[in-house]
């Protein structure tokens, strides 16, 4: 079997390479793909824009690909799925009206409110003026979401009055995109995140293993957010009865509002969630797809084969896979940025030492990177260095050895990715 991978960042090269450790997978395209899947065996790039959808399709039609699997939200957001399911060609997403739980915070937000499930409360404002005098009323810390798409950068945690007008006024600024002038103002909540990527059919929904992101770009969780500056699964807190309640109270009722709104989503449903001092969880957001670097870490410790699930999800029988396999041990991703990231940074920096993290037994997943004449940084989040181990411990450990080997002007990335679950609360 074919199959065209959709995006060009760190989840799209494990959602590559784990395809192709199954001897069904004949071959792997990536549109357009990193330096790390120009260079994976059994992968071809192919230079051709994630919203160019005929160009997409004519090359699905012509080579015969039997599986089209979307890894960004952008594209979801856009429809791809709804083009090619008109096409009859297989495609593993939801629908455009399914891609709006994480394309407008606005509508999920609602959709909780609607169904109760449990979330942060919040109000939603298409007025500046509105939004920052809410703020006064409510008063500090309290959190302004960019209503759209923002690439995980939309969020901002206000601890002073200051600072959050001045998160209204970016985004009625048009910062985040002209159309993208709604803001959600929400209640701030402490405790730890967790993701949870569940997988749906549209009936069934199974999650993966719980991970724990770390968003923001400063030890200790301090600074600006990222997109995810590593990440590491199974996350502890996520004990067997908290996993039940999430199914229960969560990931099952968000399934049937959806079912109910007559959308049919069939795919990943990405639940950010806090679990508060008092171990209730409670949903900050959803999103439409794969994590990223959660799956880095998911994936590394998936046994049952990949491709069996997605197309279990796109043919709607994940009702046959009530457990899924899983390696034992823990699984850490850590995230090597360039110099500046998340604000402005330089590209074009050379790579090296790839090769000797991976003989340290470390997998390495590109994610900003291109290969001209030889590797060069492409983005803000260039690798995501991945190890598993028996214990989180010995997978931490593993992967920062790895790390210690990679070199480019500008490295960057954080020393305590895991080390809060090892009970070291400094952070």
């Amino acid at each position: 079997m074919k199959v065209l991978v959709v995006g060009n960042g760190g989840r799209e090269h494990a959602i590559v390479k784990k395809l192709l450790e199954s001897t069904r997978i004949k071959q792997v395209f990536c549109v357009p793909g990193n330096g790390g899947t120009a260079t994976t065996k059994g992968c071809q790039n192919l230079s051709l824009n994630i919203d160019d959808f005929q160009g997409i399709e004519r090359f699905v039609m012509v080579n015969n690909i039997g599986l089209v699997i979307v890894g960004p939200e952008l594209p979801l957001s856009l429809g791809i799925v709804d083009y090619f399911q008109q096409k009859k060609v297989m495609i593993f997403g939801p629908t455009k009206a399914g891609a709006q739980i994480e394309s407008s915070k606005s509508w999920a937000k609602q959709l909780m409110l609607d169904e109760g499930i449990p979330t942060p409360k919040a109000a939603v404002f298409t007025n500046a003026e509105a939004a920052k005098a809410y703020v006064v009323e409510q008063g500090i810390p309290i959190v302004i979401k960019a209503d759209g798409l923002a690439s995980g950068k939309g969020v901002t945690v206000a601890t002073t009055i200051k600072m959050a007008h001045s998160a209204i006024h970016t985004i009625f600024r048009g910062e985040f995109g002209s159309d993208n002038i709604r803001v959600v103002v929400e209640e701030f909540l402490t405790g730890q995140e967790v993701s949870i990527l569940a997988l749906t059919d549209g009936i069934v929904v199974e999650p993966l293993l719980p991970a724990q992101d770390h968003k923001a770009i400063g030890e200790g969780d301090k600074g600006a957010n990222t997109g995810g500056m590593g990440a590491y699964a199974p996350a502890p807190i996520v004990t067997p009865e908290l996993m039940e309640r999430i199914q229960t109270e969560i990931l099952e009722p968000t399934v049937a509002a959806l079912q109910k709104r007559n959308i049919d989503y069939r795919g990943v449903l990405y639940a950010g969630l806090m679990i508060t001092a008092e171990g209730e969880p409670k949903v900050l957001e959803f999103n439409c797809r794969f994590g990223d670097p959660e799956t880095q870490a998911v994936l590394s410790l998936l046994e049952t084969p990949l491709e069996d699930l997605v197309l279990a999800c796109c043919q709607q029988r994940l009702g046959e896979y009530p457990n899924i396999r899983w390696k034992s041990g823990a699984a850490v991703c850590v995230v090597l940025a360039s110099g500046g990231y998340p604000g402005s940074y330089q590209k074009g920096k050379v790579i090296t030492g790839i090769e000797e993290a991976e003989a340290k037994g470390a997998e390495v997943f590109h994610a900003g990177t291109q290969l001209k004449q030889q590797l060069v940084t492409e983005g803000g989040r260039v690798l995501g260095v991945t190890a598993t181990g028996e214990t989180l411990e010995q997978a931490i450990n593993k992967a920062y050895t790895a790390v210690d080997c990679i070199q480019f002007e500008g490295v960057y990335c954080r020393r305590d990715i895991g080390r809060r679950a090892l009970g070291d609360h400094s952070n």
